[in-house]
């Protein structure tokens, strides 16, 4: 598995060399394409050297261990050869992640769509309370919320939700949030106390560039209306709402969120690219499904993967059969440790599956 690390530092090296060149400097295109190849090797290229330094600490205390006669160096030596092949098992475990293959798309920012599911009023309750439980893990992570748009059911809750997040790797931890989310509990409407089980559906799609996907004009259909429902002074008075259709797939989005058509329209465009990237990116995961051992899912959103009990103050994750007695913190965004465990067996998985290769 280390086989490439020497070419890795190879190529590190040619790069810090290149990054020094005044032409280099001077084409700020390749000098940005240069700086970001540097900046995903920097932490690979640091820890196989720790590697290295630590493996020649081993060699250099059992060679003096084998030459010293002195009892009180002996002991000295022993240590610090203890200490090193402890380290060393530490460090080769660190390499084994840092060489996994990163997702193309973890640096991209999100855009969440929250649909309600089974149960009428209560789903599109628990729809909303998602949102403010992404919104407050959002805001933790000094991430920005910007709504594309938003089907309420006239009580509180939404029908549907689209809104995309903005900010520092959002895609590598909100990735895991797609799918059912189940919630157990006696809802507000229920006279006779019984538990009720709904659910809402999350899809994640990281945010599509054009160069990402290149969409062909002549497969959308483009129609322009009147918004609907309660909004500022172009509301009802201007076609400022767009509806796109995109025939191949029948995808159809509803942008009125903005007062200009205009922006509306450029928010449509957005949200299509990201469901036409979703679309490759499911592709994907089910071709390496076909070839590789299970692993962590990150986009069907068909796949249970929470339930959240009221009564009990019980939240499961499912796909890694974790259970937390602190609903209360998940449900106000303290959703750190549900996701750094679903990182940690993601990992594994794909640990297990280099180890094979």
């Amino acid at each position: 598995m280390f086989d490439r690390l020497d070419d890795i530092l190879i190529r590190y090296q040619q790069i810090m060399e290149e990054l020094n060149d005044p032409d280099v400097v001077n084409d700020q295109k390749h000098f940005r394409k240069l700086m970001k190849e540097q900046s995903d090797l920097q932490p690979l290229v640091e820890k196989y050297t720790e590697y290295k330094n630590t493996k020649q600490t081993i060699d250099d205390s059992l060679e003096m261990l084998e030459a010293e006669d002195d009892e009180e160096m002996k002991e000295m030596l022993k240590e610090e050869l203890s200490e090193a092949k402890s380290n060393i098992t530490k460090i080769e475990q660190e390499l084994k992640v840092l060489l996994i293959p990163k997702d193309p798309m973890d640096e991209k920012n999100v855009i969440v769509e929250i649909r309600a599911g089974a149960g009428g009023d209560e789903s599109a309750l628990i729809a909303a309370e998602l949102f403010r439980m992404y919104s407050k893990y959002a805001d933790s992570k000094r991430w920005k919320i910007e709504m594309m748009d938003v089907s309420e059911n006239g009580i509180g809750g939404f029908k549907e939700c689209v809104f995309m997040v903005s900010g520092d790797h959002v895609y590598s931890r909100m990735k895991y949030e797609s799918g059912v989310h189940r919630v157990q509990r006696v809802p507000e409407t229920e006279s006779g106390g019984r538990i009720h089980t709904s659910t809402a559906t999350v899809a994640i799609m990281p945010e599509a560039e054009e160069v990402d996907v290149e969409i062909d004009m002549n497969d959308v259909r483009i129609d322009v209306m009147r918004a609907s429902g309660n909004g500022g002074q172009c509301v009802n008075t201007t076609d400022s709402a767009v509806r796109l259709t995109h025939n191949p797939t029948g995808i159809v989005i509803y942008s009125q969120t903005e007062k200009s058509q205009l922006q509306n329209k450029e928010k449509a465009f957005r949200l299509l690219r990201s469901k036409l990237l979703e679309i490759e990116i499911e592709k994907k995961h089910a071709e390496e499904a076909a070839l590789r051992k299970n692993q962590v899912g990150t986009g069907d959103r068909s796949e249970k993967i929470r339930t959240y009990n009221f009564p009990q103050g019980r939240c499961t994750e499912h796909r890694i059969k974790l259970t937390l007695y602190r609903l209360g913190d998940i449900m106000n965004g303290d959703l750190d440790e549900i996701i750094d465990s679903l990182i940690a067996a993601d990992q594994a998985a794909k640990l297990a599956n280099l180890e094979e290769e």
